[in-house]
């Protein structure tokens, strides 16, 4: 076996493979011209899902190294004299580790600061008001719009639900679910999150992943009915769950009446062009409660999350926990609803991704 993916690394499943398959090209185990392993075959020989390869192959081509040609494959396109490489400090901040950017520098200072003067000024006294325990209308109305844009996620904003951080949600979910159900969650998983759970007094069962997400055995195996997965890009692992990993968890769901909880995080900061499904999207009515938040798009400050809630539970939400107060004050929340109203938001998803590509090829150059 050439290439090998270890689960205790710190890196990425595909931040592995694609440092390896670069060390090949530019250390000339490929040739200009040459064409790389099939996704399928090293797929196979790594034993991650097809999607993880797809990763490490859109960075080479993002990177300069292969290019990938319509139904005959990824080529290798490098040649030493004429390369200017983007150092692999870059691809580790993509990685789903928690606040790993240089946030000073990414910020956007000027654009948040006109914002909050134009949300004071077009609000005035509105900003002393105590929001809707959901949340304000205007940012659950940008938030929708910004998921069917983004996302192909199409739900009414009274669907939305804010809160401050996904911590927060998760303590909310468990009393709208019950505390008598058994959790699952991913092994390995983000450990606060199991923390969270078991702080709220549920019962948590970790199952093991296999390369193209939870293994079957383990959700076939588990007495859980509501199951916790980050199906985008999970941590520490890396891993992307398959399109068909994604409908397996949907069925699961709806065979015991249960629910799924998807984690979206890091979702925005995408390597691959191909966008993926959101469980959400494949099962929007019934059984799925996305969650996202602004803390990694925006700040780790921006203490402002958000759950959908699928239709059918909205009532049970509101007739249940629906007295809470939210806690986001609703200056943040007009503040952030008009930064993405006024297209800030996606404009500076997209300038963060260009400046952190120019910050390190300007260090090489300095090399």
């Amino acid at each position: 076996m050439r290439y090998s993916i270890h689960t205790n690394s710190d890196k990425t499943a595909y931040l592995q493979l694609y440092l390896q398959i670069r060390d090949d090209i530019t250390g000339r185990v490929y040739q200009f011209g040459d064409k790389l392993p099939s996704k399928r075959f090293l797929a196979a020989e790594t034993s991650v899902s097809v999607i993880t390869v797809e990763h490490a192959y859109q960075i080479l081509c993002d990177e300069g190294y292969v290019e990938s040609r319509e139904r005959s494959g990824y080529f290798v396109i490098y040649k030493e004299k004429d390369f200017f490489p983007v150092p692999v400090r870059e691809q580790e901040n993509t990685s789903a580790a928690p606040n790993h950017h240089n946030w000073n520098e990414e910020f956007p200072f000027s654009v948040f600061a006109k914002t909050m003067r134009n949300v004071l000024s077009k609000y005035g006294t509105q900003i002393l008001i105590k929001p809707p325990n959901l949340g304000s209308p205007e940012l659950q109305l940008s938030i929708s719009r910004y998921l069917a844009r983004s996302k192909g996620i199409r739900v009414s904003p009274h669907q939305i639900v804010i809160g401050a951080g996904a911590e927060y949600l998760y303590s909310l979910i468990v009393q709208l679910l019950g505390r008598d159900r058994v959790y699952a969650l991913e092994n390995p998983s983000y450990e606060k999150i199991r923390s969270v759970y078991t702080a709220n007094g549920v019962q948590c069962d970790m199952l093991k992943m296999g390369a193209d997400g939870i293994q079957s055995a383990a959700l076939n195996e588990t007495k859980a009915s509501v199951l916790h997965v980050t199906p985008f890009n999970s941590f520490p692992s890396g891993i992307t769950a398959t399109a068909s990993k994604r409908n397996e968890y949907i069925r699961w769901a709806k065979t015991r009446s249960g629910f799924i909880i998807e984690d979206d995080f890091d979702s925005e900061f995408t390597i691959s062009t191909k966008n993926e499904d959101t469980v959400f999207s494949l099962e929007p009515k019934k059984t799925v409660i996305y969650v996202n938040t602004f803390s990694k798009t925006i700040a780790p400050s921006m203490r402002i999350g958000y759950m959908v809630l699928p239709d059918e539970l909205v009532d049970l939400f509101l007739n249940k926990i629906g007295f809470y107060s939210c806690t986001v004050p609703v200056f943040e929340q007009f503040v952030l609803a008009e930064f993405i109203n006024n297209g800030d938001f996606e404009r500076n998803i997209n300038r963060v991704r260009r400046k952190r590509r120019q910050l390190y090829k300007n260090e090489m150059k300095k090399k």
